[in-house]
């Protein structure tokens, strides 16, 4: 089992960025396939990016491909999104999650969850 905890979020201007962190306990953090998940109010959860355990496989969602990427780091235990150029439309709570078994972008087939952290864009 892994915990999960998100930091980085906040309240920033159109076009500005900001990098979210997910920071993994566990010994068996590299084994673990991430993603991003965000949900507005009102809306369903929604996949936003992926990441295989060794980092060699990475997914966007085509509305922030380009403008997001994430990384993770390991020996950190810690995966990354970093988040160029925001939009309004990218205010959410976002949300870390790991798996095991296949790589998907599919949130039902994460079992583990951070609590999130909330961005808010401005325009």
């Amino acid at each position: 089992q892994v915990q999960l905890v998100e930091s980085g979020g906040g309240l920033v201007q159109a076009g500005a960025s900001l990098r979210l962190s997910c920071a993994g306990s566990g010994r068996y953090f590299s084994n673990y396939h991430m993603g991003w998940f965000r949900q507005a109010p009102g809306k369903e959860r929604e996949f936003v990016a992926s990441i295989s355990w060794s980092g060699s496989m990475t997914t966007y969602a085509d509305s922030v491909k380009g403008r997001f990427t994430i990384s993770r780091d390991n020996a950190k235990n810690t995966v990354y999104l970093q988040m160029n150029n925001l939009k309004p439309d990218d205010t959410a709570t976002y949300r870390c999650a790991a798996k095991f078994g296949a790589y998907g972008t599919d949130y039902k087939e994460y079992p583990y969850w951070g609590q999130g952290t909330q961005v808010t864009v401005s325009s």
